[in-house]
Formats: C-alpha cells, structure tokens, sequence
C-alpha cells in the first residue's frame, strides 16, 4: 500500500471502526445507577455541559485573540475547544483505571 492509499484507508476504515468499538465498550460498561445518578445530581451535570459548551470556547477564543495568531492557528484553536473529545477521554480514562462512568465508587 503506497503512503496515500494507506492514510485513505486508515482514515475512512480504521478511525470509525476504532472509534465504534470504543464507544461500545464504554456504553456497555454503563449500567441503569450511572444514568439515576444523572438525574439525581442535575448541577453536576448543568455544570459540566456549561463549562464544556460555554466557557471552553470562550477560553479557546480569548486565548486566540490575545496571542494574535495567524488565522490558520486560531481556527485550529477554535476547532479543538468547540469539539468535545469524549471518545479520546473515556478511552485514557479507561485505560489509566480511572472513573469513567457518572458515578463514584
């Protein structure tokens, strides 16, 4: 496979497949307290989704405007602050043993 064809199929085969079975797993590994807990502790959750939603990409555009970057770097900037990782964190979260459900034990 020459290096165009391999960066083709990786990035249309192996991402989403990878990606799927990641979050499967995590998914699977939830069970029906995860979810009551959710509901049971609504700041939390208010909280987070704030912070993530509404001051991660303000941050992100402060950061850009301040540091004057060149247009490309800002975008970029903005792109990762607006994207939530959520597949990226639960799989280091996994793999370092840590808590990756709603839940503490």
């Amino acid at each position: 496979m020459e290096g165009v064809e391999l960066v083709t199929f990786v990035n249309s085969k192996v991402i989403p497949i990878s990606i799927f079975l990641i979050m499967m797993g995590m998914g699977l590994s939830l069970v029906t307290n995860d979810f009551k807990r959710v509901v049971k502790y609504p700041k939390a959750v208010a909280i987070g989704l704030t912070n993530q939603l509404l001051f991660l990409p303000l941050v992100g555009f402060a950061l850009a405007t301040f540091m004057s970057l060149e247009p490309e770097y800002a975008v970029g900037v903005m792109l990762l602050v607006l994207c939530p990782g959520g597949t990226t964190s639960n799989l280091f979260t996994y793999l370092a043993k840590g808590m990756s459900r709603f839940r503490s034990q």
